[in-house]
């Protein structure tokens, strides 16, 4: 990113500091309430298939766990990729 922006903010009055952390972390949680939602929702359609219990069946609950797994590794694996842009980015910014 643009050191010039960090640069801005540091340059901030507190007030307008302490505004702008809050509305980063009301950001960040409203984005992981959507990636718990969607992973929700996705496992839940492709596993539930009887609303005949109260419970999951076994293998409902293996393929839910599964698809709860898949769907998290995927999205570290992701996060990292952006973290390895983004240092490529910060080094080529540098030079």
């Amino acid at each position: 990113m643009d050191k010039n922006i960090f640069g801005e903010v540091d340059n901030l009055p507190e007030e307008d500091k302490k505004r702008m952390t809050t509305m980063v972390e009301q950001l960040q949680t409203r984005d992981s309430l959507r990636l718990y939602n969607s992973l929700v929702e996705r496992c839940f359609n492709n596993c539930v298939s009887s609303f005949y219990r109260s419970s999951l069946n076994k293998p409902e609950e293996t393929c839910v766990l599964r698809c709860a797994g898949k769907y998290l590794r995927f999205s570290s694996h992701v996060g990292v990729k952006f973290s390895d842009i983004n240092q490529g980015a910060s080094t080529t910014d540098k030079q």
